[in-house]
């Protein structure tokens, strides 16, 4: 098994989005399930592309596919607390890029539950790899480590 990941702080992100929890989050062990926090990761990155003009989820050319997520949990979230997750950018390549994610309980400086989301970025007619269009790397730059 891999050595476990330092839990991170609230400052080592670049933006926050608040997302409530519902009551269907919780399972039967009366936490949020481990699945809800990878739909949190892609809610939080794909809010901030769609928000700020980078994406249009029915006719952009150019989309990202996940090609690779992970999640390291630290403590539980139960319903009915609200969490933000903590967004930047760990690694901007050619055409991938790799976001850090940190899922925050309301008041807490380190995270309950941390990961990692990769986007590949293609084009929608082919699904073959293609850069990162430049006002996109730009604003991805932005949100860089």
């Amino acid at each position: 098994m891999a050595e476990r990941q330092q839990r991170m702080e609230r400052g080592a992100f670049r933006l926050f989005r608040q997302i409530p929890t519902r009551w269907h989050d919780n399972d039967v062990f009366g936490h949020v399930n481990n699945v809800v926090y990878y739909a949190w990761f892609d809610t939080a990155v794909c809010s901030w592309l769609v928000e700020n003009g980078f994406m249009d989820i029915a006719t952009s050319p150019v989309v990202g596919l996940v090609v690779e997520t992970g999640c390291t949990y630290f403590e539980s979230v139960a319903f009915p607390e609200s969490v933000e997750v903590g967004l930047r950018v760990e690694r901007l390549g050619r055409s991938a890029v790799t976001y850090r994610l940190g899922i925050f309980r309301a008041g807490s400086d380190l995270a309950a539950a941390q990961g990692h989301f990769t986007h590949v970025y293609v084009q929608r007619a082919t699904q073959r790899p293609t850069e990162i269009p430049p006002a996109l790397r730009a604003a991805l730059e932005t949100l860089t480590s």
